[in-house]
C-alpha cells in the first residue's frame, strides 16, 4: 500500500511545483485541481474517504466556481478572449491530463487490486466530524467563519459600482 501512497504524494509535489512556476492563472489553475484530486487520493489511501469526498467536493469545486466566477466579474473584454484562445492550445493540458490520469489509474488499481482489511484502518463518519469542529474547535470554525464574513463584505464593497444619478451617492 506504500506504493500508491508514493506515486499520489509524487503527483501532488510535482503539481504543486507547476502551479507556483506558471504564469498564467488558467495553466496554473488547471495544476492546482490536479493537486488537489492528489491530496483527496491520499486521504482515501489514509483511510479517511468522507475527507478525501469533502476535499474534492469543497475544494476542487469551490475553486473552479471561484475562479468562472471572477473571470465573468471581470469581463475583460474580446481582447482576453483572444489571449486565452492563444493560451489554451491544446500543448497545455498534455501535463495535467497525464497527471490526472496516472491518479486514475492509481485510483482504480487501489479499489481493485490492494485488500484492505477493515480492522487496519480507522474509518472517521461524518458525525466524528461534526463533533470535532464543534467542540474542541468550535473557536477555530466560528473564527473562520467571521473571516470570511469580512472578504464577503469587502468584495462586494470593492466590486460595486456607484450609480451617478447626479443627485448624490446611491
Amino acid at each position: 500500500m506504500n506504493t500508491p501512497f508514493y506515486i499520489a504524494a509524487a503527483v501532488a509535489v510535482i503539481s504543486t511545483f507547476m502551479v507556483i512556476t506558471r504564469r498564467n492563472a488558467v495553466h496554473a489553475l488547471l495544476y492546482l485541481i490536479v493537486s488537489l484530486l492528489s491530496v483527496a487520493l491520499i486521504f482515501f489511501l489514509l483511510g479517511a474517504p468522507f475527507v478525501a469526498a469533502l476535499e474534492i467536493i469543497i475544494y476542487a469545486g469551490a475553486i473552479m466556481v471561484l475562479f468562472v466566477f471572477v473571470i465573468m466579474m471581470l469581463n475583460l473584454g474580446p481582447q482576453s478572449t483572444e489571449m486565452e484562445r492563444r493560451w489554451l492550445t491544446p500543448e497545455i493540458w498534455v501535463g495535467p491530463t497525464i497527471l490526472t490520469a496516472l491518479l486514475a489509474a492509481e485510483l482504480l488499481y487501489v479499489l481493485v487490486r490492494v485488500q484492505v482489511r477493515p480492522s487496519d484502518i480507522n474509518v472517521i463518519t461524518p458525525k466524528q466530524v461534526g463533533i470535532a469542529l464543534l467542540g474542541p474547535y468550535v473557536l477555530g470554525v466560528e473564527l473562520a467563519s467571521l473571516l470570511l464574513l469580512a472578504g464577503l463584505v469587502g468584495a462586494f464593497h470593492l466590486g460595486r459600482r456607484e450609480k451617478s444619478d447626479g443627485g448624490g451617492r446611491a
